[in-house]
């Protein structure tokens, strides 16, 4: 089953206060479909998933406290993250989540919510590290994304963003050729497929500058994309030379996928001591948890909790 795409739901906001109208951007909604099943499995992304484990081996920090991993969908990446100490999973597809904790388990460690990263249900300042990785080119509006990630992190957390290349060597060759009418040089994003975007690399640092955001690493990741050499006798010598150009193509980037780690660097207002979940449909602390639902007192919104997974989408 193909993902559903989200649009059109309405939200309060302004900054981090719940006060203006305004519309949610659209976004694909995988529940109930067979991502994992048809896009990961059987090994037929063996090369893409080593490829991003060789990148978040070097941008991950050694260590650290709680981890946001946006998008996290079934838990691939989750084992990844080995320096920190609890890891908070968010997806807006609840079954990716009920995925996701068949695999990993019930643990004190790992956290299972149902969102979506427009209206994440943290209270500010919460997490010292975040990642979303695939998520970026499912999203028709990044800078909301990236405005309500820097709300949940501390400052000098460390954010790690992977977005799908629109200047990549495929798409330059393509263009150059008169096989594509769009260009890959130009910085506004490309939708290849509906609700499936390609993003400037110049763009996205500029959006995570303008919150805040100041990016440390570049890494150049997939460079070896090719359907025709993706065969698991060819695994390892492709892993070899793609670990040497995430390096040596970091300056260009002109690989399929990119990762950004940054830093946060400018925040603004303190914590809300002792709140961890906050409502996201009107932005307050004050809730009330049972074992069956989180409900809002201010505004009355009741989230179920399913088998352990808190479903606060809206």
């Amino acid at each position: 089953m193909p993902p559903e795409i989200l649009s059109g739901r309405i939200l309060l906001v302004e900054d981090s206060q719940y006060v203006k109208k305004e519309q949610t951007p659209s976004f694909c909604n995988y529940d109930q479909s067979d991502y994992q099943s048809a896009f990961w499995g059987d090994g037929k992304r063996a090369y893409e998933d080593q490829s991003e484990q060789i990148a978040l081996e070097r941008l991950l920090p050694e260590s650290g406290n709680l981890m946001l991993e946006i998008g996290a969908g079934a838990g691939r990446n989750t084992l990844r993250y080995t320096g920190y100490k609890k890891v908070v999973l968010v997806d807006y597809a609840l079954t990716q989540m009920q995925q996701a904790q068949e695999r990993l388990g019930k643990s004190e460690r790992f956290r299972y919510v149902a969102a979506d990263v427009y209206h994440l249900p943290f209270a500010d300042n919460v997490f010292d590290g975040a990642t979303m990785i695939r998520v970026l080119h499912h999203l028709s509006d990044i800078d909301p994304a990236i405005r309500e990630i820097k709300r949940v992190l501390q400052k000098n957390s460390v954010f790690i963003l992977e977005f799908a290349n629109k200047r990549n060597l495929k798409a330059i060759f393509r263009y150059l050729t008169g096989k594509q009418d769009w260009s890959p040089f130009t910085e506004e994003k490309v939708e290849f497929v509906e609700l499936n975007f390609d993003n400037h690399p110049s763009a996205v640092q500029k959006t995570l500058a303008s919150h805040g955001f100041n990016v440390q690493k570049k890494l150049a990741v997939s460079n070896l994309r090719i359907g025709s050499l993706k065969k698991e006798q060819n695994l390892d010598w492709m892993l070899r030379i793609e670990s040497i150009l995430q390096i040596l193509n970091s300056g260009f980037l002109l690989s399929p996928s990119v990762f950004l780690k940054s830093i946060l660097v400018e925040h603004e207002g303190p914590a809300r001591i002792n709140e961890f979940f906050r409502c996201p449909n009107c932005g307050s602390g004050e809730l009330k948890e049972s074992p069956s639902s989180v409900e809002c007192i201010a505004c009355g919104k009741v989230y179920p909790i399913v088998d352990g997974i808190y479903d606060f989408r809206l």
